[in-house]
Formats: structure tokens, sequence, C-alpha cells
């Protein structure tokens, strides 16, 4: 992918999620008929990710808790900690910009860097397990964050039924986005339960 295909396709998945977020806060209310504001986690894009950093800015400056992912260690589960756009990042391991280990927060969506992809929301990730972990930790502690897929369109692997098995410890996730939509399908709106 070329640099501007890059940005324009960053774009569109930033348009996309902003979207959906809107439809989520404008569906999600309580019994009081306020509207909480679910706990976001993003993450910092590594050099050909998608870039959703424009959109976790905008959904920091609306009130909206960002958190981004922090390696604790080898083999652990991810921490999720609280970040402001006038905070700075720290260098971590593999290169991943993280806040500092100040404020952990539970996220109600997670948003999933997803190298590839089937149809069916089956993610291949890096092969360090992070996510797989983190994900069947909060399922093991009774915790249900909505996990969204984000990546490129080129990451689609178009295989039959039977031609990809994701292994045991392989979580599923809700949904991916890409610059031209959901796959399989979009997520409902978030809802606090």
């Amino acid at each position: 992918m070329s640099a501007a295909q890059r940005q324009r396709d960053g774009e569109a998945i930033c348009a996309r999620l902003a979207r959906w977020m809107d439809a989520t806060a404008s569906t999600n209310t309580d019994a009081a008929g306020s509207r909480p504001r679910p706990t976001v986690a993003g993450f910092w894009p590594l050099a050909g990710e998608p870039d959703l950093t424009a959109t976790l800015r905008a959904l920091d400056a609306r009130g909206i808790p960002i958190v981004l992912p922090v390696m604790a260690g080898p083999g652990l589960p991810l921490e999720f900690h609280r970040w402001r756009q006038d905070e700075a990042l720290l260098p971590g391991p593999f290169g991943v910009m993280q806040p500092a280990r100040s404020q952990p927060l539970v996220p109600d969506i997670i948003l999933v860097p997803t190298l590839g992809y089937t149809r069916r929301a089956d993610r291949i990730g890096y092969g360090a397990g992070f996510y797989d972990r983190t994900l069947a930790t909060l399922q093991k502690a009774g915790l249900a964050p909505l996990a969204i897929g984000i990546g490129w369109r080129e990451g689609r692997i178009d295989l039959n039924e039977d031609a990809y098995r994701p292994q045991a410890h392989d979580m599923p996730l809700a949904a991916i986005l890409t610059p031209d939509g959901w796959w399989p399908a979009e997520p409902p709106a978030w809802v606090r339960l």
C-alpha cells in the first residue's frame, strides 16, 4: 500500500468508526435517561497499521475515556491505562507507544489491531498472543468488552470454512472494521449491561 492509500483508507476507517460511535452514543441511555460513556481501548499504530489517533483524540475531547494497552510483561495479559491527548506516551516493548501506568481501567470497547481476518471475524494477529490472552482473562473475570478488529481490506483471507480454523486460544471478535465496511456485519450499538 502506498502512503497515500494508507492515509485515505485510514480516514475511511476513522469515519466509519466515528459514525458507529455516534450511533452508539445516541441510542445508549440508562433508566435515568442519561448516556453512560463507554471506556474505549484504542491502540497507537505501529508502522503500516491503521492510524486511529484522530478518532481517539476526538473521543477524548468529547469526554469519552480512552485507554491504551500497556504490556505488563511476557506471557501476561495487557493492562489498559487512561490516556488523554495532552499526555506524552512512552516507548514500550516491540516499539509500542504506551501511556504511563497511572490509571488502569477495564474497557467496554476494545479496538484490536488486526493483521489478517476471515469473513467470520477470526483475527490473525502478530503471534505473541497479547490480545487473545487479554480477552480470555476478561472473559474469565465475567467481563465482556465488545472487541472490534481494525484492519486493511488487504488483510482479508478468503478461505473456505475448512481451510482455516482458529486455534483453541484464539478469541473471537464481534466484527472487523475495514475501509470498505464491517465484517461480517456492523456490531449493534454498545450497551452497558
